[in-house]
């Protein structure tokens, strides 16, 4: 009995593509061919092709299928390999899976990093890519932190105002938005002290990490959410030296340009926290 490779392909349920593919890769032996140039395939290309089509699938992949081999091979060893990363496969399937359903049921955005959907549903634009980024930049210990900060931490009004901020935002709401946050920064930064000093959990290195999440941040929030940010943190650190010092270049700033300019504040001292110091996107 002799098929075709359209014959051979149906005989193995595959097909013609496959056939040739399994050529080319040299797991099926290529039969001779008919004076009139059609390939001729015995029982044992057939054995062959369900062999390998049976390996495939059980998930073996192509390039392993000539270790596991054919009759008479041990494919023990090949075997508890393709096992073992079988279960690795199902385990993080089953992650995703679990994470999927999170998502569904708190109708979180999908961008966020694994273990916030659950969290992250009400971050603003900007927080949930600052979160994206810490996920890149911290290690797991830190991420764990800023989840339960996300989970722990009550929403106020305070934070809605400085989510819709605008850029133009008066000198008076930038102050009194900055003193309402203070008293929350602060105790995070007394709850997590790593917080002021994050190096310690750089994934890439303390200064590539603070150099990007400094530009992060400084590139998602508009000057006046920078500066209620930096207030915030000066009254929550009792720097008030420093926060009149910030008075007074905002007061120059007025003056000489005879009208109340764009928010603009002061470079924060070396021993703040480059980072989003709300901690709480």
């Amino acid at each position: 009995m002799a098929w075709s490779t359209r014959q051979l392909a149906e005989m193995a349920g595959t097909t013609v593509k496959s056939v040739r593919y399994y050529h080319q890769l040299g797991l099926l032996e290529e039969p001779e061919r008919l004076s009139n140039g059609y390939k001729q395939y015995e029982v044992r290309h057939l054995v062959r092709l369900l062999q390998i089509t049976r390996l495939t699938d059980l998930g073996v992949p192509l390039a392993q299928i000539q270790a596991v081999g054919g009759a008479g091979d041990d494919p023990d060893a090949a075997l508890r390999v393709l096992d073992s990363e079988l279960e690795t496969t199902i385990e993080r399937l089953q992650r995703v899976r679990g994470e999927l359903a999170l998502i569904l049921q708190h109708r979180a955005p999908v961008d966020l990093p694994a273990g916030f959907g659950e969290v992250g549903g009400h971050l603003s634009d900007a927080d949930r890519a600052l979160v994206m980024i810490w996920s890149r930049v911290f290690d797991e210990p830190a991420m764990d932190d800023l989840r339960t900060i996300l989970r722990d931490e009550p929403r106020t009004s305070d934070d809605d105002a400085f989510d819709a901020l605008p850029a133009d935002a008066d000198r008076a709401t930038r102050r009194r938005l900055g003193a309402a946050l203070a008293p929350g920064m602060g105790r995070l930064f007394e709850q997590y002290p790593w917080l002021a000093d994050p190096g310690g959990h750089a994934e890439h290195g303390s200064a590539t990490s603070t150099a990007t999440v400094g530009a992060a941040v400084t590139e998602l929030y508009n000057q006046a959410q920078l500066e209620v940010l930096y207030r915030a943190y000066l009254v929550s650190a009792g720097k008030d030296d420093d926060l009149a010092v910030l008075e007074a270049a905002l007061d120059a700033a007025e003056g000489a340009e005879g009208v109340a300019p764009s928010p603009a504040p002061a470079p924060a001292p070396a021993s703040a926290p480059e980072h989003d110091p709300r901690t709480r996107p």
